[in-house]
């Protein structure tokens, strides 16, 4: 049975910047149309913690998407970045899928242990904390997106693609 995946973006938030990277490559998962019966959209979140998690928690409730991939664009890094843990509040939480397994699937992404004390981690760590406390079963992962150029662009797709693949069905 295919799992419901639900995919989320942010917009920019610094002037020089023309798109973000997150919302980029959601942009080019949908022209792909691969998978597209399962992949539901939430695209250009407001880069603000509490607004960004508002409205994907009521997406969560109203879509009950399986797994949930929150996507934000690290202009430092290089190559795809899987999230392993936000902080927030005093405390961490960590995604429940086994990231150890699922890199060794990926040719273009690496794990990481900082999510970047920003929005990014904020959103994450909200999202992480509401699936938990309300016992779900739901997974979530946090990918940071490197700016995509011309040259980049076909391994990030192939990563993210087998990510969707692997989390196709549990």
């Amino acid at each position: 049975m295919s799992r419901k995946i639900l995919l989320t973006s942010f917009d920019t938030w610094l002037s020089h910047q023309s798109s973000n990277a997150s919302d980029d490559l959601l942009i080019q998962l949908h022209k792909n149309a691969l998978f597209s019966e399962n992949l539901l959209f939430l695209r250009q979140l407001p880069v603000e913690i509490p607004r960004a998690s508002e409205r994907v928690i009521k997406a969560i409730d109203s879509l009950k998407p399986d797994l949930i991939i929150c996507c934000g664009m690290a202009e430092s890094r290089y190559h795809l970045a899987l999230e392993s843990n936000a902080r927030g509040n005093q405390q961490r939480r960590f995604t429940s899928i086994n990231l150890n397994q699922l890199i060794n699937q990926l040719s273009y992404t690496s794990i990481s242990h900082d999510a970047g004390q920003f929005v990014c981690e904020g959103l994450y760590y909200h999202v992480l904390s509401y699936l938990q406390n309300t016992s779900s079963q739901r997974q979530a992962l946090f990918i940071h997106v490197p700016i995509i150029t011309v040259t980049n662009i076909p391994k990030i797709r192939q990563d993210v693609q087998q990510i969707l693949k692997l989390n196709e069905q549990k």
